[in-house]
């Protein structure tokens, strides 16, 4: 550095340490490549403002008089004016390479002027490659993307004039010429170049003598020099300076200097800058700091499509007017490029002129092609094939083509393996459909027709590298063709929507009916409705391996829907595949408008940004997601820490996403680019952060394991309040909608309600208290209180415990309403702003948006799983047990209740039908049993049995006799009629189930690893099998009596023999506890099912493994079977297996094969009930949902 330079520095040195903030200076160093990020990182260890300043000080005196100027500059970019002014004077002397550039004709920096470090070390780079020898560098791209500035910041190098150019460089700008322009040119340069000669010549009288003269002037008196031609359109105008020099050319078309010969090099300047170097261009211009930008800034910088023309055009009209943030934003969005006008050194008048000239050099062919352009969708890479479809042309006469418009910088080519791709700037994409606005109805009806004559009844697969655009846009042209009839029959045909949702999910399928609801809605919006309600309601199963039967889906609908419809023909058509009608289906109602999956493992965190179009969501797979509200459309997926995710949120104005881990950091992000803006650490496990509701200062509520909730100001980056008074760990914080209260929740079983600005505790409530009131079935999980939200008129808390979510008033604390709806653990309830939807993420991989008003007006009715089933006369009368305390009984074809009991006083826990359908038993949680009369359903007899609750009943077949057992070892064997009982005891621990079998015969099984035969007249034992050494899960008996199998925890299956009380086979290869078994009518196979979801059929004769019922292996992290299998049943001819566990399945008993998955809403399903004939199948999901299925 400079002597004077040094003193300078020296000299201010105490006032710059007191009033500089290095953040931001540093930020501008590191950009201009004077300072290291290992510099940085030093500067920012220090403790104090000052101390920072002190350090970065002592840095810079090291270093050369770049560091200086870089120094100076951020000074006055970042608005310490009066601290550059004393800097100024010491600004070190600029070398010759000032004078040699002044000389040379090269421009100016702009006034406004924002690096990019990349793209000049490129063009740099380039310019060395040529060394000594004469060539060519290229520097190309489309209109306005600073080809100009970039390659003049280049030359601005000391070091490369020096190395490469010692003669000097020497800047012409060409642009658009005819014979007699170029000539004014060539004279001019040749005039410039002999100023100071001693014999002034005449000027060249033609282009060669021009030619010859440049050449000799360049050989003798400027050796080792460089000429710059900037904005070459035509090649033969390079001719006239093809003499064995050294030329860089800017040009739109990449293909200018093929006429020529030498060495050639070519940099690309892609058109677009990041979305932050655009805000810094603008604040420069505005005279303002980025964090003081008007709302508007980002929409423009978006608007502007990176382009650093069109960013500086409006700049500099905004400089001029201030106020017109609106109107130029406006402008921009309504493509109105002629108003803005020209207001820079730019050469055209405004910026639709920039881009129309370009397209007028094409011939006149060319121009029809380029205009059936217009049509193709934003920010999308078009194979080549769908344009050999659209011009009905060979690839090859396709590509020569589309590489004329590449070459001019008019389109753009990504080289994919063996493939090309291409697509317009959005910015030409903009200016080619405002300048063909009236021919865009006809130029994609065009490609509709095409494509309808290529594919005729056909449709794309994936083999083909057009598939996935035919896919994703065939209705997006149809709609912009006004085709109506041809657009239903696309969006309402369910081989479409299989087909679509197979290889891209539902997400954009939704997207599109929105979209295009217009169009689709004309007669009658039913039909739009019913399907976009179909994948809204069922993208989670869309999305996953394997892909679910759709006609399976589709047959769940309500019967009026049209996809209903459409599925039942497609079921009765398809003969050979097996469906299934949900006779019962009637009485559910849909409380939820969209369920997606957007993660692989748990979610523990989805919010709705203010404006409600988009969903950012967290999870255990460490990563964020951004996401369209309507559609499940993913916008943005960043891998955001290095442990799980727990909680997200969206600032005020939408701009800015706070997520914070286990890995204990808060670190926040720029919400449309992904972009990581800063980061905040704390000492433990970060469970919760939330931004205030109001726009313009960034608050930030976070809360952690140790207890403490911390209020943050991000503008000033510190920590304004640290709230104290939970005993436990803190999982959940929210501002009230007016900013005045933060809610919190925590372990300890409480929400406490705090004074933002004092940071003191103004209320609390304990939840627990209201668990041990409702008419709940008490368990041994501690009430964990997960989460809690505001609506919007602050009024109402909305709080999540265990898997369910409770409505509470908080004036009057009572309790509004009760959804069920998730398979696992809620770990978060958002509502909107408005309070008409919200939010919850479940362990189960879903996110759920629930309407408000549905949500409050539905009854929680539900049922047991524990229920009995008989099929009498082609009728399913079923027995079950309705919110806890009530027994029904249910006609399952026509779901209607024929009884219904009183309320009991105590919940009830099992129940039995007899078989001539007169009398039904039911045991409750108190010990007590009780029998009635189905036909009024008036209690005939009660016993009080057991002191805990009783765990199963059953009726003997002649209907005298109830057995019972609890959770204990002692079976009753309890004649009502006569009020007789007979106790079982043997077992040593509690009894698992039992079943009866003939000759007053009964088998039960026992956690103590033994199954023993009773006779239950006596009561005595009549044998006893010690089984396993785990507990024995179940039992079933052979159809000819002689055998019966057991499972285990213990993870083996076995077959004994009754007669010889010998074990025949130890079925041994699961991996996990063995929950259920089966034997086939036809006494030849056993079938066995774990807790992996993993089922093996087993012949009986000689205990082989056969094979597996294997689901193709499902999505990564999920058990197959969607949990533990718990129940199974074989059909009467022994070649299918109907099984429960996540869901239900059908199988080919012979091939192993799925023949059919039935989704149930929830999950955990306990038992499946099948009719004799294998037509009838009745189970209940954890969410008390019957389900009455029937074979089509």
């Amino acid at each position: 550095m400079d002597v004077k330079s040094r003193n300078y520095l020296l000299m201010n040195r105490q006032a710059l340490q007191r009033d500089i903030k290095t953040a931001y200076i540093m930020d501008r160093m590191i950009s201009d490549e004077v300072l290291t990020l290992q510099e940085e990182e030093r500067v920012k260890q220090q403790s104090t403002q000052e101390e920072r300043a002190a350090m970065l000080i002592n840095i810079i005196l090291t270093k050369d008089n770049n560091s200086y100027r870089s120094f100076y500059n951020a000074l006055l970019h970042e608005g310490y004016r009066d601290l550059a002014a004393l800097l100024q004077d010491g600004i070190p002397a600029v070398s010759s390479v000032k004078t040699v550039l002044c000389e040379g004709g090269v421009p100016q920096r702009p006034v406004v002027f924002v690096t990019r470090p990349k793209l000049v070390e490129a063009i740099k780079k380039k310019l060395y490659c040529l060394g000594s020898d004469p060539g060519w560098v290229t520097v190309y791209g489309m209109a306005g993307c600073g080809k100009t500035v970039l390659t003049a910041e280049a030359l601005r190098d000391h070091q490369l004039l020096e190395d490469c150019f010692p003669g000097g460089v020497h800047w012409i700008s060409v642009g658009k010429q005819d014979k007699a322009g170029l000539l004014i040119k060539l004279q001019n340069l040749c005039s410039r170049l002999e100023h100071d000669s001693t014999l002034s010549q005449r000027p060249p009288l033609n282009i060669e003598e021009a030619k010859d003269r440049l050449r000799l002037l360049m050989l003798r008196k400027y050796p080792r020099s460089l000429l710059i031609l900037d904005d070459i359109w035509d090649s033969w105008v390079l001719k006239a300076f093809d003499n064995q020099c050294q030329v860089l050319i800017t040009s739109r078309d990449r293909s200018v200097t093929d006429a020529v010969a030498g060495n050639k090099y070519e940099v690309h300047v892609e058109s677009g800058l990041a979305h932050e170097k655009g805000l810094e261009i603008l604040s420069l211009f505005v005279n303002m700091k980025i964090s003081e930008l008007p709302e508007q800034a980002n929409l423009l910088v978006r608007e502007c499509k990176g382009s650093p023309l069109v960013i500086s055009l409006i700049g500099a009209l905004l400089r001029d007017f201030p106020s017109r943030w609106e109107y130029y934003l406006r402008q921009l969005q309504n493509k109105q490029f002629k108003r803005i006008r020209k207001s820079s050194s730019y050469d055209y008048e405004a910026l639709d002129e920039a881009m129309s000239i370009s397209v007028e050099q094409l011939n006149d062919n060319y121009k029809d092609y380029y205009k059936d352009l217009s049509v193709l969708p934003k920010d999308v890479k078009v194979p080549t094939k769908v344009l050999c479809i659209l011009w009905d042309m060979e690839t090859e006469e396709v590509e020569d083509i589309l590489q004329e418009f590449v070459n001019k910088s008019l389109l753009f080519c990504d080289r994919n393996g063996k493939s090309f791709h291409y697509y317009l700037h959005d910015l030409q994409l903009d200016f080619l459909t405002e300048k063909n606005c009236n021919q865009l109805q006809e130029l994609h009806k065009n490609i509709v027709n095409q494509y309808k004559k290529y594919y005729k009844l056909n449709t794309p697969v994936p083999s083909q590298e057009d598939c996935m655009y035919w896919y994703n846009f065939l209705a997006y042209h149809m709609a912009g063709a006004n085709m109506q009839k041809e657009l239903r029959d696309l969006m309402f045909s369910l081989d479409w929507i299989k087909a679509k949702t197979e290889l891209v999910g539902p997400a954009h399928l939704i997207h599109e009916y929105v979209e295009y609801s217009s169009i689709l809605d004309q007669k009658d919006s039913t039909v739009r409705e019913n399907f976009q309600e179909f994948l809204s309601l069922n993208g989670h199963l869309l999305g996953r391996e394997p892909f679910p039967d759709i006609i399976q889906l589709g047959l769940c609908q309500p019967e009026t829907s049209e996809v209903y419809q459409q599925a039942k023909l497609h079921a009765q058509r398809e003969t050979g595949t097996f469906y299934l009608e949900w006779i019962n289906k009637k009485s559910l109602k849909n409380l939820y408008r969209l369920v997606v999956r957007p993660h692989r493992d748990a979610v523990y965190h989805a919010c709705f940004s203010k404006d409600r179009q988009r969903i950012a969501s967290c999870g255990a797979d460490k990563t964020l997601q951004v996401f369209k509200a309507e559609s499940g459309e993913r916008l943005l997926e960043i891998s955001a820490h290095d442990d799980e995710i727990l909680c997200c949120s969206f600032s005020a104005d939408g701009e800015l996403v706070a997520t914070c881990s286990a890995d204990k950091k808060v670190k926040i992000w720029n919400s449309r680019t992904g972009q990581c803006r800063s980061v905040y650490e704390h000492v433990e496990q970060v469970n919760c952060c939330q931004f205030n509701n109001r726009s313009g200062q960034y608050l930030l509520a976070t809360c952690s394991n140790d207890t403490f909730i911390k209020l943050w100001v991000l503008n000033e980056n510190r920590c304004r309040n640290t709230m104290i008074g939970h005993q436990n760990s803190v999982n959940h914080c929210r501002f009230s909608p007016n900013d005045e209260y933060v809610a919190s929740c925590s372990t300890d079983g409480t929400v406490k309600v705090w004074d933002t600005r004092s940071g003191n505790e103004q209320k609390s409530i304990e939840v627990k208290d209201f668990f041990k009131n409702a008419d709940e079935q008490p368990d041994d999980v501690e009430v964990l209180v997960k989460c809690c939200s505001w609506s919007r008129n602050g009024d109402v808390i909305l709080v999540a415990a265990k898997n369910k979510l409770l409505l509470w008033n908080i004036k009057s604390l009572s309790k509004v309403a009760y959804c069920r709806g998730h398979m696992s653990w809620v770990h978060c309830v958002t509502f909107s702003l408005d309070g008409s939807l919200f939010l919850t993420s479940s362990d189960d991989q879903t996110i759920r948006i629930w309407e408000t008003k549905k949500v409050c007006k539905s009854s929680d009715a539900v049922l047991k799983s524990e229920l009995d089933v008989v099929f009498h006369n082609d009728e399913v009368m079923i027995l079950a047990i309705y919110n806890q305390k009530h027994l029904q009984l249910i006609n399952g074809n026509t779901d209607s209740v024929i009884m219904q009991t009183s309320a009991q006083e105590s919940p009830i826990s099992c129940c039995c039908l007899s078989e001539d359908l007169k009398f039904a038993a039911f045991g409750q949680e108190n010990g007590t049993i009780k029998v009635l009369q189905l036909v009024d359903g008036r209690v005939l007899k009660s016993q009080e049995a057991y002191r805990i609750s009783v765990q199963h009943c059953q009726f003997t077949p002649d209907c005298q006799t109830l057995i019972s057992s609890a959770h204990d070892s002692v079976m009753q064997v309890w004649n009502w009629q006569s009020n007789e009982c007979v106790f079982l005891r043997g077992h040593k621990e509690a009894i698992k189930d039992f079943r009866l079998l003939e000759n007053s015969k009964l088998l039960s099984w026992s956690f103590d690893g033994t199954v023993k035969v009773w006779n239950i007249t006596t009561g005595n034992t009549e044998k006893d099998f010690a089984c396993h050494g785990g507990a024995v899960l179940s039992c079933a008996v052979s159809p000819d009596g002689s055998k019966f199998s057991s499972t285990s925890a213990d993870k083996t299956a076995k077959i004994w023999s009754f007669e010889s009380s010998s074990v025949l086979h130890e079925l041994k290869g699961h991996e996990a506890c063995v929950r259920c078994c089966a034997f086939s009518p036809n006494n030849k196979l056993m079938a066995t099912g774990d807790d992996k979801g993993e089922i093996r059929i087993w012949d009986i004769q000689t205990g082989a493994l056969l094979h597996f019922c294997s689901p193709v292996t499902g999505d990564e992290g999920e058990p197959t079977h969607g949990g533990w299998v718990t129940d199974l049943s074989f059909s009467p001819d022994s070649n299918m297996l109907v099984s429960a566990g996540g869901y239900l399945k059908w199988w080919n008993v012979t091939t192993g094969e799925s023949l059919q998955t039935f989704y149930t809403n929830g999950t955990n399903l306990k038992s499946i009930h099948v009719s004799p004939d294998f037509e009838v199948y009745v189970t209940v999901d954890n969410l008390g949902i019957l389900y009455v299925l029937q074979h089509l």
